[in-house]
């Protein structure tokens, strides 16, 4: 058990820790950032560059959690509440440093289909490091409508777009995850050929 300020809290009980945070308590606020960085890290790293840009939004992410604490629904899972957060910090970031960053031209890349079999032959680390090359625009609208499950219309709103945007830059992403696949894993795309990308959508 920790003691500050008049609080305590076990750095294994949920409830106790978030109790002790609201207390401003920062020992418990440490407790609670290492209890799930790592969750958060999957996360922002679906939409950041690089680490160094994941390590942004997970310090803004968190600082909002700290902030917006009092407003947390404890009938609810803390992991959805947090999530939230940290996908919505992600687009934050995404609006007021990469928005007006000029989308990479496809005009140079070979558009190639690439089969179920290819991508399930991908490590999920590798996927992730290609998804990261994406160009800023792209990768955002990707992980927010194939791994996130929003659609369009929600996108649009999200990121201050056209529906009709996004629906471009998610084609144009495919376009160019198919591209890089194909460069960097010629053996795969050669063992399986060619069909059809497919991207689990909700």
């Amino acid at each position: 058990m920790f003691f500050n300020k008049n609080t305590r809290y076990n750095e294994h009980d949920l409830e106790s820790v978030i109790k002790a945070c609201l207390a401003d308590n920062q020992q418990a606020q440490r407790a609670l950032i290492k209890l799930f960085f790592g969750y958060a890290k999957t996360i922002c790293l679906k939409y950041a560059a690089s680490g160094e840009e994941a390590e942004e939004m997970i310090n803004d992410g968190f600082l909002k959690v700290f902030n917006n604490l009092e407003k947390y629904d404890n009938t609810q899972p803390f992991k959805a509440w947090l999530r939230t957060i940290m996908v919505n910090t992600a687009i934050d970031y995404y609006r007021k440093w990469q928005k007006y960053n000029n989308q990479d031209s496809l005009d140079n890349i070979e558009v190639v289909d690439v089969t179920e079999d290819v991508i399930g032959k991908i490590a999920a680390e590798e996927i992730l490091k290609l998804v990261q090359q994406l160009p800023p625009s792209y990768r955002m609208v990707f992980t927010l409508y194939v791994i996130e499950g929003y659609n369009h219309r929600e996108i649009a709103d999200l990121l201050g777009i056209r529906e009709g945007t996004s629906k471009s830059n998610l084609q144009d992403a495919r376009k160019k995850l198919q591209s890089m696949i194909k460069t960097n894993y010629p053996h795969l795309y050669l063992v399986y050929g060619s069909k059809n990308l497919k991207i689990h959508e909700n």
